[in-house]
């Protein structure tokens, strides 16, 4: 493996059946405009190529564009990199979707990650090969080790499962960690109505930043509030299925506790108490 690809975290996907089991998970028809994330050399795209209306590859690396464009004069394949490109100029073809697909690099998927989540709504579906521990956390459920600000700020605005794991000799040169193929359903609306969308997300990163400590005690610190939120939200108690010492034990949307309050009047209250 070459530096330069090295530094690109580059594991190209051979193995045609798994190509085929992703694209599945989005089901892409004629109608569909796909965009591709990291084609490398091609598996992905020559499934894709085969089922969908348009698909648009994204490549970071100069030395495969040329081929892939040679290799499918169907696909528009371009030099850019996914974590800055524009998704929220896409536009789905009449009756058709807009779906994302892709083996995301390692060194980078994150980044890309939040880019596809600021633009969600340009998109309907996701399939995305991650690292396995990437993936399990933005799909694990509360209460976890696993649990934290990645589950809380992708399950806000998706369906979330990990849909399989894939082995080391899936690709070449073969990882030294597993991946995952992680599925995202986009969300008609966040599963919480937020009064202040960006206050929210720095809510939940104070809360997850520095997990040893009580959530109120993250709270203060990460927010830079100079007391505990417990003095001043406008709470009678922390809700059940909350527990003040514990962050990993909040719900990402309403109905995961057991209270008669919901998960999303205690997020606004959070936003208003913290302003």
């Amino acid at each position: 493996m070459s530096s330069k690809r090295r530094a690109l975290g580059q594991h190209f996907l051979r193995d045609t059946g798994v190509a085929r089991a992703i694209v599945d998970l989005v089901a892409p028809t004629t109608s569909d405009l796909v965009v591709e994330i990291g084609p490398g050399e091609g598996a992905l795209t020559a499934e894709l190529a085969r089922r969908a209306g348009r698909v648009i590859a994204l490549e970071v690396d100069r030395a495969l564009v040329a081929g892939l464009a040679l290799r499918f004069p169907g696909v528009e394949v371009l030099e850019a990199d996914a974590r800055a490109w524009d998704y929220r100029a896409l536009a789905a073809p009449a009756g058709g979707r807009v779906l994302v697909v892709g083996n995301l690099p390692y060194s980078v998927g994150k980044p890309i990650l939040a880019a596809l989540i600021r633009a969600r709504t340009a998109i309907h579906e996701m399939a995305l090969m991650l690292q396995r521990e990437v993936a399990e956390r933005v799909a694990a459920p509360p209460g976890g080790k696993t649990y934290g600000s990645l589950s809380i700020l992708t399950q806000l605005y998706c369906d979330a499962r990990v849909a399989s794991r894939v082995p080391p000799g899936a690709f070449r040169p073969p990882p030294q960690v597993e991946s995952a193929v992680l599925h995202l359903r986009v969300l008609a609306a966040p599963r919480v109505p937020l009064v202040d969308e960006r206050r929210f997300h720095s809510i939940v990163r104070a809360a997850f930043g520095q997990r040893r400590k009580t959530l109120a005690n993250a709270l203060a610190a990460g927010l830079g509030i100079g007391r505990k939120p417990s003095q001043f939200l406008s709470l009678p108690r922390w809700p059940p299925g909350y527990h003040e010492g514990d962050a990993d034990t909040i719900p990402p949307h309403p109905g995961c506790g057991s209270g008669s309050r919901r998960a999303g009047d205690d997020a606004r209250h959070l936003l208003l108490a913290s302003g």
